[in-house]
């Protein structure tokens, strides 16, 4: 299966000439999962051929305008699209009241449902699941509520040699138990799983960590994950601004990363003032060398670790 992030948005609140406010998409088996809705979304998420008429689940983080102002006006490219197919929204619970509110002044009416599901703040909750993948919230610390996202594949059962099927004369039945970590009995003998099977890839994992403070004990709620997004809002020269404003620095987003043992750091949502990131990219890696800059419309494998495009 394919597990690839697209940042659509790696600005902050302001955006510029090449830097839309945040957004993201997680395409897994390039089913789309949409994290946070800038202004500007359903723009980027054409311009970079996001599988639009796919997208069933909606993950915001907080309710800064600059995380999903966009929202009102994917609605309504969904309504004018013929949308029939629920529409999943996971989200502070204020943002139920505000785009009905939107939609009620306005005397729309949305031709398809949406299933809002309001996020707790009692530590990390699973808010979605399927056969692939498990989606957890986790709260972070900013001026107004906040919460972050872990991207979990499940572990695949374990992978049966094509060899002993035929050696064994495996039924059905006992291919399926074999393939769930059972050991088989075959002629009053029990041979054990591991001589008939392959132990599968340890599942991938992603985590996006949206505006906060640096939070110490964050691997409580997720360790070791493959790709980690942190925002850096500011440089270390500006670290009382990024204090008084509850935003991370570069290196403290770093810090993060290496506290939790990802293996590969993804920094963004920079702060409008700063032409070029490269004091914040190298701020970055000199904490945590494995660290990449989020630019509108990177790609990255993350079963490959790296960029495609």
């Amino acid at each position: 299966m394919d597990f690839k992030l697209r940042i659509l948005g790696s600005s902050s609140a302001l955006p510029t000439s090449e830097r839309f406010p945040t957004a993201q998409v997680v395409l897994y088996n390039n089913e789309p999962y949409l994290i946070d809705c800038a202004e500007g979304t359903q723009m980027q998420m054409r311009k970079y051929a996001v599988p639009f008429g796919k997208l069933k689940n909606i993950f915001i983080s907080h309710l800064h305008g600059d995380h999903f102002y966009g929202l009102f006006g994917l609605l309504s490219s969904f309504n004018l699209l013929g949308r029939k197919q629920t529409l999943n929204i996971y989200a502070p619970d204020k943002l139920k009241v505000i785009y009905e509110t939107v939609l009620n002044l306005n005397n729309d009416q949305l031709k398809y449902k949406i299933n809002f599901v309001a996020l707790k703040d009692n530590g990390k909750n699973k808010i979605f699941e399927n056969k692939h993948i498990q989606i957890y919230s986790f709260p972070l610390k900013h001026s107004k509520p906040v919460w972050g996202f872990l991207f979990k594949e499940k572990q695949k059962a374990q992978n049966i040699k094509k060899e002993v099927i035929k050696e064994y004369n495996l039924s059905i039945k006992q291919i399926l138990a074999i393939k769930n970590g059972k050991d088989v009995i075959i002629d009053n003998m029990v041979i054990e799983n591991q001589q008939l099977t392959t132990t599968p890839a340890k599942p991938l994992s992603y985590a996006f960590c949206t505006d906060t403070l640096p939070i110490k004990d964050l691997n409580k709620y997720f360790c070791g994950v493959d790709l980690l997004y942190h925002e850096a809002t500011f440089g270390s020269e500006l670290q009382q601004i990024a204090s008084e404003t509850m935003h991370s620095t570069a290196a403290q987003a770093a810090m993060i990363a290496k506290k939790t043992n990802a293996k590969k750091l993804v920094i963004g949502h920079f702060s409008s003032r700063y032409k070029t990131v490269e004091k914040l990219l190298k701020e970055a890696n000199e904490v945590f060398p494995n660290t990449i800059e989020a630019t509108d419309g990177l790609l990255i494998n993350i079963k490959k670790q790296i960029v495609e495009k």
